[in-house]
């Protein structure tokens, strides 16, 4: 079913996620749906909301396929196809999809000089442990799709970082995904600005390069707060307790500001301003993940707390009609940084390492991606062959 209200006209106020731009924040949508560009309703986000972008994953389209009749007309010539399997139908769907949402936001990819307007389409997560082949599966995306306002998604994974730096030297727009760690962040950064000079000695153009590190917010305080309410069921020590209750809620958005300081520091210097000169545009931190997964948080925490330049934040459906109905805009991004860090310092102090929380929310995201994945492909099989 189609969220209601993420489509609607706006109030005649002024629209929070518009004004998301004044902060140089650019909204984006993550989710994709057929009607949304049959309807004009893409084109209605762009013009009523400020809406600068889109992203997609296995989890988004599986829904589309299997719980709407949008795509009968497709699964209906395909089921005839007996060259492509399950795999190859998907991938004539998404491909629909991503080019008619490419095209809608094409006018926002050339106002915007190359920085905003792309969509993203992944890599198999089948091939998150794997170099060559997620580099061989980029390239080809990026020729079938053939459209320069495309991210390739290609996980943050340690086999997946050496194909990011060669993909963007080779001219391919990269949307790096699951991303927790500062750590890993550093090194996904460092593979960018290497892409990027590998390109530009091949004398390539930087000016149309475009690349975002999408950090995942939310799944972390899901994850550190269940390890804290199981260190407060035998803490009995009040100083303790208060350490604790205290981080609840704290440590993604302590995270991402702390992340986002790393990223002011990387793209400056004199290393990204020889690039710069030529016409290179930062890689800017994406937040995903930015629902509340929590009902006792705010609905729009993840938003409202990570607002600042040069960053994109990607917003499913639910928090979209959230912000535009009471967000609340301010600088927060750099705000008490100190604040932060104590947060995760404080962290260390009640036994938990962020490390071990960030490894194990990458592993179980390539997990879930994949069980995505499977989902997604029995989906198109049981359609497809419904139509037989």
């Amino acid at each position: 079913m189609q969220p209601t209200g993420v489509m609607e006209n706006s109030k005649a106020t002024k629209n929070p996620l518009k004004e998301l731009l004044s902060y140089g924040q650019s909204m984006w949508l993550d989710y994709i749906r057929r009607d949304l560009f049959t309807t004009g309703r893409l084109k209605q986000m762009i013009d009523d909301d400020g809406l600068r972008g889109m992203t997609s994953n296995p989890a988004i389209f599986e829904k589309a396929i299997d719980e709407s009749s949008l795509y009968a007309d497709i699964l209906t010539s395909l089921a005839a196809r007996k060259d492509l399997d399950a795999t190859g139908k998907y991938e004539q769907i998404a491909i629909r999809d991503i080019q008619a949402a490419a095209d809608t936001l094409r006018g926002v990819y050339q106002q915007s000089n190359f920085r905003d307007g792309y969509v993203s389409l992944e890599v198999s997560p089948y091939l998150a442990r794997k170099t060559q082949e997620t580099i061989a599966e980029a390239r080809r995306l990026w020729k079938t799709v053939q459209r320069e306002n495309v991210m390739i998604k290609v996980p943050g994974t340690a086999e997946g970082i050496p194909a990011i730096r060669q993909l963007i030297g080779e001219g391919i727009n990269i949307n790096v995904t699951l991303l927790f760690s500062q750590e890993v962040y550093e090194t996904v950064a460092e593979a960018y600005i290497a892409g990027l000079e590998d390109l530009a000695a091949r004398g390539g153009n930087l000016k149309k390069m475009a690349g975002v590190a999408s950090f995942f917010i939310s799944r972390i305080d899901t994850l550190v707060d269940s390890l804290l309410n199981e260190k407060l069921k035998t803490a009995s020590d009040p100083a303790q307790k208060a350490l604790l209750s205290g981080l609840l809620g704290k440590v993604a958005i302590a995270n991402g500001k702390l992340t986002y300081q790393r990223y002011e520091r990387i793209f400056s210097g004199p290393r990204w301003q020889a690039l710069s000169t030529k016409g290179a545009q930062t890689q800017r931190v994406l937040w995903a993940s930015t629902s509340t997964k929590n009902p006792h948080y705010r609905d729009v925490i993840y938003v409202e707390e990570l607002i600042g330049a040069d960053t994109v934040n990607t917003m499913p459906p639910a928090t979209v009609d959230a912000f535009r109905d009471h967000g609340k805009l301010r600088n927060s991004l750099t705000e008490d940084l100190p604040g932060a860090q104590k947060t995760m310092d404080d962290l260390a102090c009640a036994g938990i390492s962020i490390k071990q929380v960030t490894d194990k929310l990458t592993d179980d995201g390539v997990k879930l991606f994949a069980d995505a994945f499977d989902k997604l492909l029995a989906a198109v099989a049981k359609n497809t062959q419904a139509k037989n």
